[in-house]
């Protein structure tokens, strides 16, 4: 036969926690020094266990980097990481000096998170690349280990570029940076520009961009404008006003922003300004004319100097007589046009 057992009859019996294993108490103590110090608690037994440069093996129990890392099994590379950092913290006066420290001394040791402005834990930071990396990202006011670890990962700085703008924009600033003071970079940015047609026609639109907004700029802050004829003329007030309202619309865009529009307009309404104020100055529009026509008698005259007829046998044609017939025939319209204009008389030599 069954019998229930009512639960409130029973006697609960307590039990008595597992007794603390000392493997697992000493593991927690370790790992809350750790935790306050971080690599402060490997720098202080290498600091206290390795002698320093300069100290005899008879001077001191110390022993040398070498057989410190035979000792613990890792290379002497690792050893002498940990053996500058603590040698960097205490040229700052942040711990004690190698001499002072004796095997198994005890000292107290600065904060974890101070432990990463000394220790580098690459061998290429040691390289002249990593110093003049590390250099680099104290300038920064960063870690100079995380600027190693992006040198040693550019696969990985290329993906981040790749997916992240600004990321991109970073690494767009910092190449600007340094191409202004590297020339072969230079060489091969450029290459790569021109050899690349959408990158091309974009350089070639913010030139000219660029050119219009310089040709605004030139009338806004310095007070002359150049006429279409090519003279250096001063702008009248109203003209120069206009420029700096431009300008200054243009020097409040954002850097994200396409200017190509903005510079376009502003360029087209001053050009339409400067053609405007030529023309309705009699004296400004005969002095454009003047020097319009200077300018192409010029060039005219250029052209024809550089005629050759010393082999004229060798490539001698009928049409190459009836042009110059033709030009001889308008030089004299153009010399009785100007005779004319000066009453006739003879034209000085």
């Amino acid at each position: 036969m069954t019998v229930a057992i009512d639960p409130s009859e029973t006697s609960t019996v307590p039990t008595s926690p597992a007794p603390l294993s000392d493997l697992v108490a000493r593991d927690a103590r370790e790992f809350g020094g750790y935790a306050r110090t971080g690599g402060w608690a490997f720098g202080l037994m290498v600091a206290r266990s390795v002698r320093p440069g300069g100290q005899g093996a008879d001077e001191t129990p110390k022993v040398s980097a070498k057989e410190f890392a035979e000792l613990a099994g890792c290379s002497a590379d690792r050893v002498m990481r940990y053996y500058k950092a603590w040698d960097r913290a205490a040229d700052d006066g942040l711990v004690p000096l190698f001499e002072a420290l004796a095997p198994g001394q005890d000292v107290e040791l600065p904060d974890a998170d101070v432990w990463l402005d000394y220790y580098v834990s690459r061998n290429s930071a040691t390289s002249e690349r990593g110093t003049a990396i590390t250099e680099a990202a104290e300038a920064e006011g960063i870690r100079p280990t995380k600027a190693l670890e992006v040198a040693e990962n550019p696969t990985a700085l290329r993906a981040a570029i790749l997916a992240d703008p600004s990321t991109a924009r970073a690494a767009r600033q910092a190449l600007l940076d340094r191409v202004r003071e590297d020339p072969e970079l230079q060489a091969e940015w450029a290459r790569d520009v021109v050899r690349t047609d959408d990158l091309k026609k974009a350089v070639a639109s913010e030139s000219r961009a660029a050119d219009r907004i310089g040709y605004v700029r030139q009338i806004a802050e310095s007070g002359q404008f150049k006429s279409p004829a090519g003279q250096t003329l001063d702008a009248p007030a109203d003209l120069r006003q206009e420029a700096e309202r431009h300008l200054s619309l243009l020097d409040e865009l954002d850097d994200d922003e396409d200017t190509g529009e903005w510079a376009t307009e502003a360029y087209d309404t001053m050009k339409s300004l400067v053609v405007e104020t030529v023309e309705t100055d009699p004296e400004l529009r005969v002095q454009e004319k003047r020097t319009k026509f200077y300018s192409s008698l010029q060039k005219a005259t250029k052209a024809f100097e550089e005629l050759t007829f010393d082999d004229a046998q060798d490539f001698y044609e009928d049409d190459m007589v009836q042009r110059l017939e033709d030009l001889q025939e308008a030089i004299g319209s153009c010399l009785s046009a100007l005779r004319g204009a000066r009453g006739g008389d003879e034209p000085r030599a």
